[in-house]
């Protein structure tokens, strides 16, 4: 047993200090990133914000919403969907602008074979990213399942995560990675730090992954905590390359589920994807082997996804003005966070 004694931050545990700016206008800010990607050598052009691979969130739907919004956003759509309903809504939108996701089972991998030697693929339309998946990415077996994906198919881009931690970022981008998923335990809806005790700080992780990825060409995408485009921000002032999205996309039209009333108002299910609720609908139960460690809480709907998307991107622009960062990418450059105490948490109910 060992007790490391640094200190390690959340999002609600900092401020972003503003500074002196020259710029006039949100308008006069660029949230778009370009990347080349390290091994598939493909490139990124567009705002790097991605909707979470989640029942309700990485949706057909909801990739149609982030292609009429025209920012380049992406989606990575839930692993569940049947091949056949895959391969007709890659063949008419094509792969830019969508994850193709899955575990690391063998029906996982039966499953992409299928998909790489379709028709769909053959002509162009078919998967360009693929994020491979598992809440523990600390596994030989998963390193191993990334290196086996990578000689598969060399020039498709691969997420994999997740971890928390340089060293293993640095283990999966030199397994052939390109980008690197950070997070254990910080969504709202997941309780593996409640059950399991693990986990990390989720700024402090951005800040040590993005360093470990960073000095290897790879990238990194920030996966969970975030509540508020204020913590969006301050996930791309800590490093992060990508910021991937939950909760925050929930309970809008595109969530492609069932909209219940209630004493008047109008709710939609949303649950962790290793909760009670996800496996009983996608794998009939919880195994005997394993317990719940997510939650499933009730979303008041949203409408349409169009407006939080304006909320968002508005937020990392003013975030941008505050710091006088013309450009996404100049703000990791620009930030300096300020640690706040406890009590001011408590005051604005960051607790």
């Amino acid at each position: 047993m060992r007790i490391e004694e640094g200190t390690k931050l959340d999002f609600k545990d900092v401020l972003i200090r503003p500074k002196r700016s020259t710029l006039a206008s949100r308008k006069d800010v660029d949230i778009s990133r370009e990347f080349q990607f390290k091994w598939s050598e493909h490139s990124f052009n567009g705002v790097p914000i991605i909707a979470a691979n989640m029942d309700g969130v990485g949706t057909f739907a909801m990739a149609e919403a982030f292609e009429k919004d025209g920012n380049g956003l992406t989606v990575a759509l839930h692993k569940h969907y049947p091949l056949k309903d895959l391969t007709e809504f890659f063949g008419k939108h094509g792969g830019e602008g969508v994850w193709y996701s899955i575990g690391i089972t063998d029906d996982d991998q039966d499953k992409l074979k299928e998909f790489l030697a379709s028709d769909v693929q053959k002509q162009g339309k078919g998967i360009e990213k693929l994020c491979i998946d598992v809440a523990n990415g600390y596994s030989e077996q998963f390193v191993d399942f990334v290196k086996t994906i990578r000689d598969l198919d060399t020039g498709i881009t691969i997420m994999a995560g997740n971890v928390v931690t340089g060293e293993m970022v640095e283990e999966l981008i030199l397994s052939g990675a390109d980008v690197v998923k950070v997070g254990i335990g910080p969504g709202s809806v997941c309780t593996t730090r409640k059950m399991t005790g693990v986990g990390y700080p989720q700024l402090s992780a951005i800040i040590e992954c993005a360093d470990a990825a960073h000095g290897l060409g790879g990238l990194i995408c920030a996966d969970g905590g975030c509540t508020v485009p204020g913590d969006i921000a301050k996930a791309y002032g800590g490093g992060a390359d990508f910021v991937m999205l939950g909760g925050m996309l929930a309970g809008h039209d595109q969530s492609e589920q069932k909209i219940v009333e209630e004493g008047g108002e109008k709710f939609l299910e949303f649950y962790g994807m290793s909760s009670e609720a996800a496996m009983k609908k996608h794998k009939g139960g919880v195994a005997e082997y394993r317990a719940s460690e997510g939650k499933s809480v009730k979303i008041p709907y949203r409408g349409d996804v169009a407006g939080a998307l304006q909320d968002i991107l508005g937020g990392v622009r003013s975030a941008c003005t505050y710091v006088g960062a013309r450009r996404l990418k100049e703000l990791s450059k620009r930030t300096t966070f300020i640690r706040v105490s406890q009590q001011i948490n408590t005051i604005f109910g960051n607790e």
